[in-house]
């Protein structure tokens, strides 16, 4: 930071006397001094829970936004829109979200970024200190500037922690603590339950063969991924490993694993400054979380400061800050991610106190997206980095935790050359083709036609690629990049959930490939399911192309999900191998399209760029939406595939949800031996 120690200490701890005196203090014009007096108890409990023994205070510093609570905390919107009036509510519960991001920067004793925050809430309250509440206007002023000034240091020192494993909070804590000891979870800073607790447990009964052979899947998947893309990984030094906090043996593992592949791991927590944040979304690693109508209420937050200016502010921050790391993201090798699944699928609430971006700032956010993915991939190239996801279930998924897990570990570990011969056989059917008809059958309405890329040398040259398990496990699956023109119709499917976000009766129309409509039926109003769709699935673009169509082969997975009757609790991880699959957004290759990738029959893959892409050798903001969503239908609501020959003739992949191309049958009999 600019500043030195001794500074930001003296600012420290002015600002904490400061707060010490508010409570009971009673200087601040009603309805406002509850609020007032209710954060700063609470900046006073996240300064003192900082020291010592955590795990008696884990449920109070979170307690105030458990659902139980929640309809009378001000982190609700609605409820601070209700005491405090809508407008000064929003901003209010805006500035508490903000001071509970504290929470984390204690336990990893950052003492700037606690005392920028404690300096904010004072500015604020003593606004408040007169007979008559400030102008709304000069509150949100006083927000606006604390995001903008700050900037610059909260955007440097984000990029670092993605990039230098010599901020190693986490690292320790993984590698040094007695991990038989559950409440070295707590020291994390995080929301910890029982779902993070039970899955240390679990780990722990484990023997270290088992965990060595967890680890080693997750790592080989990331190590075959640079050798699969052509990319020499001894020249990173780098892995940026996110996963969600009860992983610790596995993790630990993993790390062992990767040092002796040359690398060491950057492991940073999920934002909790605004600035950081996108949206609900946890990006990093991360704790269980309190309460995700919390998290989706506040997803927008940044309604309140983003404007043309701070855009280009946040910009131009990022790009410094990749500069004075330049040479440490030139060794970065790309994410390794472990995902959970099994918890409750969530729906959430839409509420109108909740901040909303305008219209005019989704189209800032879009670009602020886009330009901020340009610089990223400026300094860690996409075609110079790889990276691999794997998927586990959590406690919560229900009574049958330790066999749905050991099942997975199984599905994670497939063997992966039988797929491989299989699934030759399917490209080698859709090579012949020009189109493939995708039909629903009884109430899915799925009637969707995907254009396919021209071969001009069928013997060196493929359409789909041979996926198996490397970077993206488990195995399963043939994918390609849809030629957009003549890519139309409807895509249909009954339950989906997508980035812990549940959809029913998910519906998307296409027209040369691009989203035209949309709709779902989450919510009575019309225009709710458009919002929701356009702001989870589409990310405020007013269109997306389809990036990518995919058939899922993994019927194994498939009984897995049906025997424990778990497919809506399912991460689009798997659920994409039990099915065909559809991504809007971005391809497969973005960022990487010019790299050329090879199936193990040695034919390279040649449709990896689309009409939108390609743009990026003229026009680089058309090319990419920094978004990929995948979307699958699953077997039993699938009528058929078909590949529409180029004499006019079809040949079936799947009819009536079971395989019948030659060489694909043995793909039905996990269904039959499972009677479905």
């Amino acid at each position: 930071m600019c500043e030195d120690m001794d500074m930001i200490q003296e600012r420290y701890e002015l600002a904490y006397a400061r707060i010490r005196e508010i409570p009971g203090e009673s200087l601040v014009c009603e309805p406002f001094c509850d609020f007032f007096e209710k954060v700063a108890d609470f900046i006073l409990l996240v300064l003192d829970s900082a020291e010592g023994e955590a795990g008696d205070k884990n449920e109070k510093l979170y307690h105030d936004i458990l659902p139980a609570q929640y309809a009378e905390s001000y982190g609700n919107p609605q409820y601070a829109a209700k005491v405090l009036g809508d407008e000064y509510g929003r901003l209010l519960s805006f500035l508490y979200t903000e001071v509970r991001g504290m929470i984390p920067f204690c336990f990893e004793k950052r003492t700037w970024d606690i005392t920028i925050v404690m300096e904010l809430f004072l500015e604020v309250y003593h606004m408040f200190g007169e007979a008559q509440p400030p102008e709304i206007s000069a509150v949100k002023e006083c927000l606006y500037w604390y995001c903008s000034d700050y900037c610059d240091e909260i955007m440097e020192y984000r990029v670092r922690e993605m990039l230098d494993y010599k901020l190693d909070f986490a690292y320790q804590i993984i590698m040094n603590s007695d991990l038989s000891n559950l409440d070295y979870l707590y020291g994390f800073g995080e929301y910890i339950t029982e779902n993070e607790r039970k899955t240390a447990g679990f780990l722990n009964s484990l023997s270290q063969e088992e965990i060595d052979q967890m680890a080693k899947t997750y790592t080989e998947g990331y190590r075959i991924g640079f050798i699969n893309a052509g990319i020499d990984l001894s020249k990173k030094q780098v892995v940026n490993i996110r996963y969600c906090l009860g992983f610790e043996r596995m993790i630990r593992a993993a790390i062992l694993q990767f040092e002796q592949m040359g690398l060491k791991p950057t492991i940073y927590r999920s934002a909790s400054h605004s600035v950081n944040k996108r949206q609900n979304l946890k990006i990093g690693y991360y704790g269980a979380v309190a309460n995700k109508q919390y998290e989706y209420d506040h997803r927008q937050d940044c309604a309140i400061y983003l404007d043309e200016d701070f855009v280009q502010r946040k910009l131009r921050s990022t790009q410094v800050a990749y500069e004075k790391y330049k040479d440490l993201a030139a060794v970065h090798g790309g994410p390794a991610v472990v995902e959970i699944f099994g918890e409750y699928p969530f729906t959430p609430m839409n509420i109108k106190e909740a901040c909303q971006l305008s219209e005019v700032q989704q189209k800032l956010q879009v670009s602020l997206d886009n330009q901020s993915s340009q610089i990223t991939n400026r300094y860690i190239k996409g075609d110079e980095r790889s990276f691999t996801i794997i998927a586990f279930p959590v406690p919560e998924i229900g009574t049958d935790f330790n066999e749905i897990f050991k099942e997975v570990v199984k599905i994670n570990t497939l063997d992966y050359e039988k797929y491989a011969k299989i699934q030759q056989y399917m490209i080698d059917a859709l090579d012949c083709g020009d189109r493939v008809h995708i039909k629903g059958k009884d109430k899915n309405r799925t009637d969707l036609i995907v254009n396919l890329c021209t071969l001009n040398n069928p013997d060196k040259e493929t359409i789909f690629e041979n996926c198996v398990a490397d970077v993206n496990i488990p195995v399963g699956e043939v994918f390609t990049s849809p030629v957009l023109k003549g890519t139309s119709g409807t895509l249909h499917v009954s339950q989906v959930y997508l980035n812990e976000l549940n959809y029913k009766d998910l519906e998307l129309h296409f027209t040369d490939g691009q989203v035209d409509d949309y709709h779902c039926s989450n919510f009575e109003k019309e225009q709710d399911n458009k919002r929701y769709v356009e702001d989870n699935v589409l990310f405020h673009h007013g269109t997306l192309p389809m990036g990518e169509f995919a058939i899922g082969t993994n019927t194994t997975a498939y009984v897995m999900a049906r025997k424990y009757q778990i497919e809506e609790k399912l991460p689009i991880l798997i659920a994409e191998k039990m099915g065909p699959h559809f991504a809007v957004g971005d391809t497969c290759y973005s960022w990487a399209e010019d790299n050329p990738v090879y199936n193990r029959d040695g034919k390279e893959i040649v449709a990896r760029d689309n009409e939108i892409s390609i743009l990026r050798k003229t026009d680089l903001n058309k090319a990419y939406f920094g978004c990929h969503t995948d979307i699958t239908i699953p077997y039993e609501e699938l009528d058929y595939i078909r590949i529409q020959n180029k004499d006019g003739s079809e040949t079936s992949i799947i009819e009536g949800g079971r395989f019948v191309l030659p060489g694909t049958l043995e793909l039905n009999q996990p269904l039959e031996e499972a009677g479905l």
